[in-house]
């Protein structure tokens, strides 16, 4: 199992670690609510450096991305980044990932942790261009600096205005002293922030200096949980949970990443499904009733009929009622539909609503 460069600092703050893609991560700290409640109010900070990074250079580096992603990366300007996805073969996905234009002819691609070699070796054998390719992700930490007071609590470390940098948009530019540090506003919680990306012999004198800055705004550590029920709260899929080898973009409501202006992997195909329309859709649900939805619970409809799946599910911390994301029959995906889900034999009434669920 590996570590990150900052394992120890959490071991030494208490943090219950557990695997997570082959990482020995910290899952939670003080507790889930109270993190959670910590990034919807002030500041956070999380460790994501098991996350991937693939540095792609060269003349053809765009056409190589437009080839193996669904959304449409032509759009980029140097300092701005994209969600896409890495469409397979046969309608599911190899991953989700973040584009950034770096430079002309350069772009970094963020991947999740559990897929990185996965994806080094799907992008790699539709590399017939001539692009070189760099995985950096053992070199490279990343910090979630998340909160509606990241911007202020982080001033301090950075000579840019943090506040001018948009949502995916991105500076390269000096942080807690050192400089070439990629600020991104970027994240997976939905209450604004920063992502900071670094070498792994900066990160620790990194985070000391984010947590001397964020002291006087309540900053503290979170872990992995919390990043799950934010993420949950605002509708983000999770790789596979809600999205995998075997779901399409288009039934994942990723239809917005998926571009048809050009040709990718197995674009044809899934124009035909859009064309054609999905048999099942990703739905957002709440329970009408006090109970959790967990994944893999079933979904049913009144009459007790399979119609499709959990995939995310949790009691949701901001609202305090269960919540969750689950695939079902197109029938029944309509806003303010009725469905029921199965828990311990009883089938809980629930209804399909609109995202995000946490409204700021």
């Amino acid at each position: 199992m590996k570590n990150t460069a900052l394992t120890h600092i959490h071991e030494s703050l208490g943090a219950k670690m557990l695997p997570f893609a082959g990482y020995n991560m910290p899952i939670l700290y003080e507790g889930v609510n109270a993190e959670h409640e910590t990034v919807r109010n002030s500041v956070g900070v999380f460790d994501v450096s098991h996350m991937g990074e693939f540095l792609l250079t060269g003349e053809n580096a765009l056409a190589l991305i437009q080839k193996v992603t669904s959304n449409d990366a032509a759009t980029l300007t140097i300092g701005r980044a994209q969600y896409s996805c890495l469409p397979n073969n046969d309608g599911g996905i190899v991953d989700d990932l973040i584009v950034y234009k770096m430079k002309e002819e350069q772009y970094l691609l963020v991947v999740n942790a559990s897929n990185i070699d996965k994806d080094w070796d799907w992008i790699s054998a539709h590399n017939d261009l001539g692009v070189e390719m760099r995985n950096l992700s053992d070199d490279y930490s990343l910090l979630a600096i998340q909160g509606p007071k990241a911007v202020e609590a982080m001033q301090s470390l950075s000579s840019i205005d943090l506040s001018a940098i948009n949502y995916y948009h991105f500076e390269v530019a000096d942080f807690a002293g050192f400089e070439h540090v990629i600020i991104s506003a970027t994240g997976y919680t939905g209450s604004g922030g920063f992502e900071i990306y670094c070498k792994n012999d900066q990160v620790e004198t990194i985070w000391n200096k984010v947590f001397e800055a964020g002291a006087a705004f309540g900053i503290k550590p979170i872990g992995l949980a919390a990043r799950d029920t934010l993420r949950l709260e605002m509708g983000f899929c999770l790789y596979g949970n809600d999205i995998n080898d075997t779901t399409s973009p288009l039934e994942a409501g990723l239809g917005w990443i998926t571009k048809f202006n050009k040709e990718f992997t197995n674009s044809e195909n899934l124009k035909k499904q859009k064309e054609e329309g999905v048999t099942k859709k990703l739905v957002a649900f709440e329970m009408q009733e006090r109970s959790v939805p967990r994944h893999d619970y079933e979904i049913v409809d009144k009459s007790g009929n399979a119609i499709g799946i959990v995939t995310s599910g949790t009691m949701s911390p901001s609202m305090n009622v269960g919540i969750g994301l689950g695939y079902v029959t197109t029938e029944n995906s309509k806003l303010d539909s009725d469905i029921y889900i199965r828990i311990r034999k009883n089938d809980v009434p629930a209804k399909v609503v609109k995202l995000p669920f946490y409204k700021k």
